[in-house]
């Protein structure tokens, strides 16, 4: 069995997710046992990397390869049937991407800045400003300009707050103070959309896409941003549902 189509082992203690705590040149990340390391031991961890064991609470906060795998287990134990044993291994961010995006999340006096889009016959979803990053950008780059193109303002990129994979897309999302006011619409290059203030404590229940990412701002907004971007798949397609997870 390859590394690509072996199994990754699922181990819980109590009401805890076992995992091996590992270091890149970003900072701590965590990963299912032996699916972190060059080595296994017998008892399927790599050698000599220490455990730690995360309640849900933890977990959702926790850097996790690989997020696809993490998704799976995440979601299951959200909704309370936390699986044990093999779970397949799926890993997006090892897949070459079909598209790299990058993304504003722009926050003023409490609110948030999303592109409304409405459907004939369905409700209104929303996604944060953004777009495909151009040949000779940085990601850093193609945010500012794609917020420019979408709602008229300028800013300044602080840190990455999210990377997220969904079929085959890269997608990265900054932390942006913004200047300047939504411009006309004719002025605005957003396909179709509208751009709006959401107040950001209406995140959680707002059809937004990354559903995955849409809570996390709201408690990032609350508690602090994370020192290091979130690593999140996500295979969501029904928006309007809550996501917790």
């Amino acid at each position: 069995m390859t590394a690509e189509t072996r199994p990754v082992t699922v181990l819980f203690e109590a009401d805890r997710l076992i995992l091996e705590l590992h270091h890149d040149s970003e900072g701590a990340y965590h990963a299912f046992p032996g699916e972190g390391g060059p080595g296994e031991g017998a008892g399927g961890g790599s050698v000599g990397v220490p455990r730690v064991a995360l309640s849900l609470a933890e977990a959702l906060h926790a850097r996790i390869r690989p997020a696809g795998t993490a998704e799976t287990v995440l979601r299951a134990w959200a909704q309370g049937a936390a699986p044990r044993g093999p779970v397949a291994l799926v890993d997006p961010a090892a897949e070459e991407p079909v598209r790299v995006r990058a993304g504003a999340v722009v926050i003023r006096d409490g609110a948030v800045l999303l592109i409304r889009f409405t459907e004939k016959g369905d409700g209104p979803h929303y996604e944060i400003p953004g777009g495909g990053v151009e040949a000779g950008e940085t990601l850093e780059e193609a945010a500012l300009r794609e917020l420019g193109e979408e709602t008229g303002l300028a800013g300044t990129v602080g840190p990455e707050l999210a990377r997220v994979w969904k079929d085959g897309r890269h997608e990265h999302y900054f932390l942006v103070s913004a200047t300047g006011e939504v411009g006309p619409p004719e002025t605005l290059d957003n396909y179709g959309g509208t751009p709006v203030w959401v107040p950001v404590e209406r995140l959680p229940a707002t059809p937004l896409w990354p559903r995955r990412l849409s809570w996390r701002i709201e408690h990032w907004h609350r508690t602090g941003w994370p020192g290091r971007p979130a690593e999140l798949a996500d295979s969501i397609t029904e928006l309007g549902p809550p996501c917790g997870w």
